[in-house]
This record gives structure tokens, sequence and C-alpha cells, in this order.
């Protein structure tokens, strides 16, 4: 039997005194992709910032067990200490600090260990050219002056290293061309074959998810999962939206 990664029950949030989310509940094993789909203003994005720890959205009712452990109410730094990774939607820029020393600097906080420089650039070139990066973005300061696309392959590069046990990808694919999504499917790939972790993918398009298997689809809407199917449900979707789910 599998082991459970993640147990959301019950959660109700809210967001400036506004509910948001009312009593989701969610269950993911490991290794098991799952994706969240549901129209604009459903709640998906605050699903996933809510499990990251956003102080932002605030936890009113129920439970979110990761890895069997509570982390309810707890901060971002402590969840990803504990293997779980975010992907926003809309990265932002952070001037003064290198996306290299970025991730290194995660990764020795995730690990408690010391990494050395030479062995940390080896494997970090090699993750850039699975994601066709140049290097030389390696040394620029993280996100700033990224096209869209290329700002969705730095985050994907820091899923590649930092290895997480649960990956929420939150609308990764928006905004990216046809190659940028091939890329970053690519990499979401390698990442579930070297990994084997767990994904909770939060999207409206379905290109990212073609080479994938999806072990579970959730329907959205109005902060309560109100469908669930398999992969098939996505093609249905797809061709029918999302109006039978909306009563």
């Amino acid at each position: 039997m599998a082991e459970q990664i993640l147990n959301v029950s019950g959660l109700k949030v809210t967001v400036e005194d506004k509910e948001i989310l009312h009593g989701l509940d969610l269950t993911l094993n490991a290794g098991e992709t799952h994706v969240i789909m549901g129209p604009n203003g459903a709640g998906k994005s605050t699903l996933g910032s809510t499990l990251m720890g956003d102080p932002r959205y605030v936890i009113t009712d129920g439970k979110v067990i990761f890895q069997g452990e509570d982390i309810t109410g707890e901060s971002a730094d402590k969840i990803s200490k504990k293997g779980m990774f975010l992907s926003f939607q809309n990265p932002v820029e952070v001037p003064g600090i290198t996306l290299s020393n970025f991730i290194r600097s995660a990764l020795e906080q995730k690990t408690g260990k010391h990494i050395r420089v030479w062995d940390f650039k080896k494997e970090l070139e090699q993750t850039m050219a699975i994601l066709n990066m140049d290097p030389s973005y390696a040394e620029r300061d993280l996100n700033v002056g990224f096209s869209g696309g290329e700002k969705k392959k730095a985050e994907i590069l820091q899923l590649l290293m930092l290895k997480p046990s649960l990956a929420i990808l939150d609308e990764t694919d928006s905004g990216l061309d046809v190659d940028a999504v091939r890329t970053v499917s690519e990499g979401i790939e390698v990442y579930k074959k070297t990994v084997g972790g767990a994904l909770l993918i939060i999207t409206h398009s379905t290109k990212i998810l073609e080479a994938l298997s999806v072990d579970a689809t959730h329907v959205l809407v109005d902060g309560k999962i109100v469908h669930n199917g398999d992969q098939s449900l996505i093609d249905d979707i797809n061709e029918n939206g999302f109006e039978r789910f909306l009563n």
C-alpha cells in the first residue's frame, strides 16, 4: 500500500475575513500525480498557497497532514524544509541574489549541510541543460529581467535541484509558448522519473499533462471539490467545460 503523503481534511480558509475554501478534503499518496481544475475564482491558487504556509491565507478549520505530521498553520520555511515545494503562477523578481546562490542556500537550509561549490555547480549545469537554459542565467539575479518562459524554467530548475517529496505546480504553463511548455513538461517528467515525488498540478491548460500519467483529477468550484475522476475527466473538461459542475 502506497504511503500517504498529504491528507487535507475539512479545510476552511479565509482571506481578509472572506472564506475562500469551505471544508475541502484531499488525499495524495507518494508518487501520485493529481490535477486540480476549475473555473476562475474557484480557490485553486488559494489551496496551493495555503498548503505552502502563505500567511495571507488563514486556516479557520480543518487539518493539513504532510508525511504523517500535522503542519496546519506552520510557516512556509518550515514546510519547505519538510519537503514541500510550490511553483508560483507569477514568480517574483529578487534583486541582489543570483539564481545559483538562491538554490544553493535553499538546499543547505533543507539538508542542514554545507554543499561544496564545485559539486553544486556541476549538478546545476547538468540540470539547466535538461531545461535548455542558458548557463549564464545561473549568475543573474533571481528572475530579474527573465522572460515569462525563463521564469517558469527557473521554477522547474529549483524543483529538480531541491527534489521535494511533494511539488505543487500552480499554473506553471501559464503564458508559455508551445516550445516552453514542452521544455517545462520534460522537466516535470524528469522529476517524476528521478525523484518519484508526488505532484499536485493546478492548471487551466492540459498541454503540460500530456507526457504525464495522471492518477486523479479534481474539480474545484466555489472553494469545494465537487467532482473527482481519473485522467479521462481532463478530456471531458476540455471538450465540455465546467458548466455541468457549476450547479
